[in-house]
């Protein structure tokens, strides 16, 4: 059974998709960044100062100034600024794979473009100059 896992672990499909992970996790960060400290603060500018990170509903009654307030006194909140951030930072990953899938499709789409097709096989051509000799009788 090790054997088999071992061959299984170091199939090629099995590390593209380990590499694949790491760097999602790595572009999640910097996406992360990218929504909260670059995004984020230029669109809170533009509606009037606003945190989308602030905004949140306080289940357990009570009002609190801030979502840390909140949570700091244990209250309740169904925090529906958190899920704005995230449905932000889901349109920007989608917008950039997007991007780059369109990007390799047409590098690898042209390539393919360029080239001539194939020859048919040698079989076909053979029938063809039957069927062209027939044709001429």
């Amino acid at each position: 059974m090790l054997k088999e896992f071992k061959a299984f672990a170091l199939r090629g499909n099995v590390l593209d998709l380990a590499v694949g992970v790491i760097i999602g996790a790595a572009f999640t960060t910097i996406v992360n960044s990218l929504v909260n400290d670059i995004i984020m603060p230029p669109l809170g500018v533009v509606i009037g100062g606003i945190d989308f990170s602030d905004f949140f509903i306080t289940l357990s009654g009570g009002s609190y100034p801030t979502l840390a307030a909140a949570k700091a006194a244990g209250a309740a909140t169904l925090n529906y600024g958190l899920f704005i951030n995230a449905v932000i930072r889901f349109l920007i990953v989608a917008f950039a794979v997007f991007l780059l899938i369109r990007q390799v499709n047409r590098m690898f789409g042209s390539a393919k473009k360029d080239e001539p097709p194939p020859a048919p096989p040698r079989q076909e051509v053979l029938l063809e100059e039957i069927r062209d000799l027939l044709k001429q009788r």
